[in-house]
C-alpha cells in the first residue's frame, strides 16, 4: 500500500473518558471535517458535557502540531475524529432486602487527527451552485 504524505497528520488520543460513546459521537459528528477555528467555536457554544474533553483534545492536537512540526493553527482542519468504546466500570447499587442491582459506567476513547489544509482546498463554497435533484428545482 502506498501512503500519501502530502500533508502531515497530527494525532491526539484521550483514553478512558467517563461518558458513553453515544454522547461523545453526537458532538464529534458536528466537528468532523471542520477547520480548527470552526471546531473550537462550535464546541464552545454547544451545551453538552462531552464538548469540554473534545475541546481540550483538539487544542492539544493543535498545540502539538504547532510545537513539534511548526504548523500554523489557522491552516489545520479535523480530518478524522472517532469515538470508540472503552472499559465499562461495573458497580452495584444496594437495594431493598439485601439485593444489589448492577450499575454500568461506560468509558470511551476519543481520537482526533488534524491535517494541514492545502492551498488548493481553501474553497469554502463551490463556484457554481449544484443543480437540483428534482425537476422543479432545475432552471
Amino acid at each position: 500500500m502506498e501512503k500519501n504524505s502530502s500533508s502531515p497528520k497530527i494525532r491526539a488520543l484521550a483514553k478512558h473518558i467517563r461518558m458513553s460513546t453515544h454522547r461523545a459521537r453526537r458532538v464529534i459528528d458536528q466537528v468532523r471535517n471542520r477547520s480548527y477555528e470552526q471546531a473550537l467555536m462550535i464546541l464552545e457554544l454547544m451545551p453538552y458535557r462531552a464538548c469540554y474533553p473534545i475541546l481540550q483534545l483538539i487544542s492539544s492536537a493543535a498545540a502539538n502540531a504547532n510545537h513539534n512540526m511548526g504548523l500554523n493553527k489557522a491552516n489545520l482542519f479535523v480530518s478524522r475524529a472517532e469515538v470508540n468504546e472503552g472499559a465499562i466500570l461495573k458497580r452495584s447499587q444496594p437495594r431493598a432486602q439485601g439485593r444489589g442491582y448492577p450499575i454500568q459506567k461506560p468509558t470511551c476513547h476519543i481520537t482526533i487527527v488534524l491535517e494541514e489544509r492545502s492551498r488548493s482546498n481553501n474553497l469554502i463554497m463551490p463556484t457554481e451552485p449544484k443543480k437540483g435533484k428534482y425537476v422543479w428545482d432545475r432552471k
